[in-house]
């Protein structure tokens, strides 16, 4: 049988309260007394029961995050941080894909309520008064990620209008004079929260503004967007840059552009948003937005986790982009 909290608390001359704090790193602790707990429970192998905590606590000790698919990197990136950051403090994760469908959705949302998460973490397609009204009704902690809902939920993002209108100001200084915009989740607009797509459209538009550019971008929310590409003409009077709302969407042009035999950044400018790990491997070196995506999800679960055993959501500022 492996050695208890109580009993490290018996070495350590300590409650058995104080050993909790310093294995699961929560603050009110001194310290030097933390690194000793730490250093005994290391010492003597100690493994959370977490059946016992559970019981204990009164809870499943697991979190339930919702989010569209896997597919862009970017997501991956975020529940890598998300399970990580979890299982530091003792919980497990229970993911569920959405594939963009808003009832599916909430059928998933269901599926968790009924499997006794703890807390939530939601990246939201579902948006309005009367989904802001069902999620109340659960009555579960639950903390909002990159789609905002309401100012009923604690909101983990960055200022994505202000991200993409340095984005803008970036490509304008380079000397480029028209500007192709590819966001196809736009065409959704209206029909699904696409909250953090609007912002970055709104940051473009403020960006052209700003800068006193009177001639419109050309804006593709086509799912097929490189054939809606294909009809454009590149090359002209005026340096040309596509802008793209995410690195996947950047990717894809850019081996269209290739194919076309243009010449990055010569001929045409490209620029992504999300700043993706795999973009180490290409070339030539995508530019990009950057942000600390796996902040978005560490800053998630300690939001969640200070609202389950503090009592209150940890206030968490807009995160920062680069």
């Amino acid at each position: 049988m492996g050695v208890t909290i109580k009993e490290i608390a018996n070495i350590c001359g300590v409650s058995p309260g104080t050993v909790d704090r310093a294995l699961n790193g929560r603050s009110g602790i001194n310290p030097k007394t933390k690194v000793k707990i730490l250093e005994v429970a290391k010492e003597l192998n100690y493994q959370p029961d977490h059946m016992a905590r559970s019981l204990a606590k009164g809870k499943t000790m697991t979190l339930g995050v919702v989010l569209f698919d896997l597919y862009n990197r970017s997501f991956s990136q975020l529940m890598n941080a998300i399970e990580g950051r979890s299982k530091e403090y003792g919980y497990f994760v229970h993911l569920v894909l959405t594939d963009k469908d808003p009832q599916n959705e909430k059928k998933l949302i269901q599926h968790l309520i009924n499997r006794k998460v703890d807390g939530i973490i939601l990246f939201s397609v579902n948006k309005g008064e009367e989904f802001n009204a069902y999620l109340k009704s659960l009555k579960i902690p639950l903390v909002t990620i990159c789609n905002h809902i309401s100012d009923d939920w604690s909101y983990i993002g960055i200022n994505d209008r202000l991200a993409m209108k340095d984005a803008v100001n970036c490509v304008l200084d380079r000397g480029y004079e028209r500007i192709v915009y590819i966001c196809p989740p736009l065409a959704y607009s209206g029909l699904t929260n696409i909250y953090t797509q609007e912002e970055r459209l709104h940051g473009l538009m403020g960006g052209l503004h700003e800068n006193g550019v009177s001639i419109d971008p050309l804006i593709i929310t086509e799912k097929d967007y490189i054939a809606a590409l294909d009809q454009i003409q590149l090359k002209g009077d005026k340096r040309t840059a596509i802008l793209c709302s995410c690195d996947n969407y950047a990717l894809e042009v850019m081996n269209y552009l290739k194919t076309k035999g243009y010449k990055i950044p010569d001929d045409v400018g490209l620029m992504g948003f999300d700043n993706i790990d795999v973009l180490k491997y290409i070339t030539p070196k995508l530019s990009t937005v950057e942000y600390a995506i796996e902040e978005i999800g560490t800053m998630a679960v300690e939001c969640l986790i200070n609202k389950l055993e503090e009592g209150s959501y940890t206030r968490v500022p807009l995160l920062g982009h680069r």
